[in-house]
This record gives C-alpha cells, sequence and structure tokens, in this order.
C-alpha cells in the first residue's frame, strides 16, 4: 500500500512539473522564436498652403506600400468655420489620429449619411483609393493620375476606404491646418501609433506669389487663419503670412530642439527647394527617413514629373512641370515692394530656414539660384 502511495504522489509531482514548465516555456517551432507583426509605419506631412505639399503627397502616395489622403482635415475647416485654427486645431488631431489607425467612422461628424468614397476630400489624389481593394480598374503597382481616377474610380462606396487603408504598412497624411507642435504631442506618445513628421517648408517669397494667384481658393481658409477682419485690405496677404510664417518657426523650435527625446529620429525638416534642385536625392531621403524602398519605377516617375516642361498652374493638379523653374518664378514675377514686406513680416523663418534676404532690386535680379540660400543647411 505505502509503495502504491509512493508511486501515486510521484506521478501527481510529473504531472505538476510538466505543467508548470508548459506554461512556463511556451512551445517553439524549431526553437526558432515567433516574429511580430511589424506595426504600420505613420507620416505626417506637415507643412501650409502653396509649399509643394501636393507634389511631396504625391512622392508618398503613389508608392504600393502607403495608403495616403489628402488634408483630411479640410471636413473640420468646412463644418465648423466660425472658430478659428487654434480652437479647430484638437478636432483636426483626433480626426487625424482616427486616420491613422484606419477609423473612417470619425468623418461621420463632417459628411452625410449617405457618403460615397468620392465625398472624400481630393480623394483621387490617393492612388490607394484608385486601386483594389477601392477600386478594380488599376493594379497597386501602378502610377496613376488624378485625372484617371477621377473619371474611373468615384462611384465606389465610403466602406472602401477604411478597407483599403487596413490593407497597407503606411499611413501617410499630408496636412496644411496645424499650427503647433505641441498639439501632436499626444499622437508622438500614443503606443498605438509609430508616428514620424516630415515638415516641409518653402520660401515666404515663392508661398506669397503662389497666394496671389489663388485667392479665392484660399479665402476661407485664410479668414480662420488669422480672422476675416485681418485679411481685407493691402496688408491682408501679409497678415497671413506672417501667422504661417511665426508656425514654421514653432514647429521647427519643436521639432529640433525643445524635445529631442520624444522626436529622436521621428522628425525631417525638408525645404521645397532642395526637393525641386535635386529630386531622387531627397525623395531617397524621405524614403528612407519612412522605411521605404525607392523603387526604379518611382525614381523614373520623380524624375519625369520634375523635368517637364508645364507652368504648374492648376491649385491641386500634379502634372510634369520644370519644378525648378517655377519654384524660382516669384523671382521674376514679384516686384520688390512686396519682397520687402514679405521678409518683413517673415525674417524669422527665411533666418531659421536658411533663405537669404534680397537686399534691393539690382541684388534681386543678379542673384543666381545658389545664393538665395544662406550657408546654414536644412
Amino acid at each position: 500500500v505505502m509503495k502504491c502511495r509512493r508511486v501515486q504522489v510521484l506521478l501527481i509531482l510529473a504531472v505538476l512539473s510538466f505543467l508548470l514548465i508548459r506554461f512556463q516555456f511556451p512551445p517553439c517551432s524549431n526553437n526558432v522564436p515567433m516574429k511580430e507583426k511589424p506595426s504600420t509605419v505613420h507620416i505626417l506631412i506637415l507643412s501650409s498652403w502653396r509649399s509643394g505639399s501636393s507634389f511631396t503627397g504625391q512622392i508618398f502616395s503613389q508608392h504600393p506600400s502607403v495608403f495616403y489622403l489628402m488634408e483630411p482635415a479640410w471636413h473640420v475647416w468646412v463644418t465648423m468655420y466660425q472658430n478659428s485654427a487654434k480652437v479647430l486645431h484638437m478636432a483636426v488631431r483626433d480626426l487625424v489620429r482616427s486616420v491613422f489607425l484606419c477609423d473612417m467612422s470619425v468623418f461621420d461628424a463632417y459628411m452625410s449619411s449617405e457618403k460615397k468614397k468620392s465625398d472624400l476630400f481630393q480623394w483621387e489624389t490617393s492612388r490607394a483609393l484608385c486601386s483594389p481593394p477601392a477600386c478594380d480598374w488599376f493594379r497597386r503597382s501602378d502610377i496613376i493620375s488624378a485625372g484617371n481616377c477621377r473619371t474611373i474610380c468615384g462611384k465606389y462606396p465610403f466602406s472602401t476606404v477604411e478597407e483599403a487603408c487596413k490593407t497597407y504598412s503606411h499611413v501617410v497624411v499630408k496636412e496644411v491646418r496645424f499650427f503647433d507642435l505641441k498639439v501632436l504631442y499626444p499622437l508622438l506618445s500614443d503606443p498605438s501609433l509609430n508616428l514620424k513628421i516630415i515638415h516641409l517648408v518653402r520660401d515666404p517669397r515663392a508661398v506669397f506669389r503662389s497666394r496671389e494667384n489663388t485667392v479665392a481658393e484660399l479665402k476661407h481658409d485664410s479668414d480662420i487663419v488669422v480672422g476675416s477682419q485681418h485679411t481685407k485690405g493691402e496688408m491682408g496677404p501679409y497678415n497671413t503670412m506672417q501667422v504661417i510664417c511665426k508656425s514654421h518657426v514653432d514647429i521647427y523650435k519643436a521639432g529640433r530642439q525643445t524635445i529631442p527625446s520624444l522626436l529622436k529620429d521621428r522628425y525631417l525638416l525638408v525645404r521645397y527647394e532642395d526637393i525641386v534642385r535635386d529630386p531622387l536625392a531627397k525623395a531617397a531621403q524621405m524614403y528612407r527617413f519612412a522605411e521605404l524602398h525607392f523603387t526604379p519605377e518611382l525614381q523614373k516617375w520623380v524624375h519625369n514629373i520634375t523635368h517637364g516642361k508645364g507652368q504648374g498652374v492648376q491649385t491641386f493638379d500634379i502634372e510634369s512641370r520644370d519644378a525648378l523653374r517655377v519654384s524660382q518664378a516669384w523671382r521674376k514675377a514679384l516686384p520688390f515692394q512686396k519682397i520687402e514686406k514679405v521678409q518683413n513680416v517673415c525674417k524669422d523663418a527665411m533666418d531659421l530656414l536658411g533663405y537669404r534676404l534680397v537686399q534691393s532690386q539690382e541684388e534681386q535680379k543678379n542673384m543666381s539660384l545658389d545664393l538665395l540660400f544662406a550657408q546654414k543647411s536644412s
């Protein structure tokens, strides 16, 4: 009897030991640890109107691994237009966070319950919304123009936006409606996001000249930025530029100087002029930052789109153009009196971001392209 009990005790101990080992050390296949599914990379292209951000957005949109949306916060500003940009910051941030997480129900607050994919602002600029599963007419690897997409892919249901978003390794949002990087701190520290920021800037004189050609299109936004009472009269355009330039200074200082631990390897400053001077090198830099492969097909597209004959006259359309020449059109188109005023309200931004001031009309005529940039590098 004693021997039988001893055997029972040994069996119980053996079973308990097995269970302990089993739960403490889960089984592995061939002793190879299981790999975690890589998290989605989230990229926010942070810029302002008429700064080359639509083109920069297309560099990402055309990549087959990227789900891209252009300025989704447009819907917030159109719906809540009575408020200032500062008041709208939180609503914009919440919408952008939901987009990054592919939760498109956030648009229910700003769009009709009968919404279609084509009700989304500038939806056709997203290659991801022009290819499966959002549209069956193109392949995901195709370079797709907005015009072709608009014609063929508009009648798909809004649900395909969220469906498509969930199938990509990268979600990229281009936004011009943030004026303070501090608003984004909660997103940068959010464990559900893998957020990186590309801060795109452009010479304020070029921005001012471009804005002069798109006054009607930008009036609604300008009123929200500075208040409708400050957009009127001769100084109206300069008041808007002053706010935009100050926002770039504040964002740059926060990104480069204030919180290096939070933004280490997650903030990249890019000047539009550097993109058009060497498109392939700058595109490669941005892709490396975003953890994307620069395919031969994309290299060819980037070269062709920046070395064409177009004049860049359409507000949002991205066409093949002589990008370098178009970017410098302000030097001949703006009278020196306007250049002086822009430089006066944007001096801090120009100094910080490496743009050299033009001191006279004679200097404006004779200055070479390289001399327009200060010695400090972006």
